[in-house]
Order: C-alpha cells, then structure tokens, then sequence
C-alpha cells in the first residue's frame, strides 16, 4: 500500500481560526497533519501538545500523487496561518 504523511508543528492560526468538522472553529498553537493514501489527502489539526485530532473542514480530497499531496499540505498550513482555514479544493494541481 502507497502512503505518506506530513505534520508542521507550530502553526500559529490567523484571525478567523481554521474550521473543523468536530470542533467548530479552533485557534492558537496548532499542529497540521496530512496522511496519503495514495488516492485522497485527510488533513487533519489538533492543540499543539493534545492527543486530540479534528478534520479540518474539507477533508478528505481527492489527491492523485504524494507531490501534489505534499503540495496540499503546504497550502494548508499557510491558510491556517493566514485564518478562516479550510482544506481548499483545487489548490494543488
């Protein structure tokens, strides 16, 4: 089985937060996480620190290659940065 994953530490939410299907809106200190499966990306954040996931509202998406997987992660993190974050569609190619 095809797999990766990626985790940023340290992810300071702008204003707005980033949205979660569990949780609502949560801010502050978070970690992203990004798991591959070879067919679709799931992002996923939690309270640096906490045991406790939430998906991040838009997760899962259909993602076709570790690169663009990647790619996808990235995007994430700076639209947790930036606030009012959501796994954006059509954001990786």
């Amino acid at each position: 089985m095809v797999w990766a994953s990626w985790t940023t530490t340290g992810v300071f939410t702008g204003q707005g937060g980033a949205r979660t299907e569990e949780a609502g809106t949560v801010s502050g200190d978070l970690t992203v996480h990004t798991t591959w499966d070879g067919q679709q990306a799931d992002v996923a954040v939690q309270y640096s620190g906490t045991s406790q996931w939430f998906t991040l509202s838009g997760s899962p998406v259909p993602c076709h290659t570790e690169r663009d997987s990647r790619q996808l992660h990235q995007v994430v993190v700076e639209a947790v940065r930036a606030g009012g974050a959501t796994v954006p569609h059509g954001a990786h190619p």
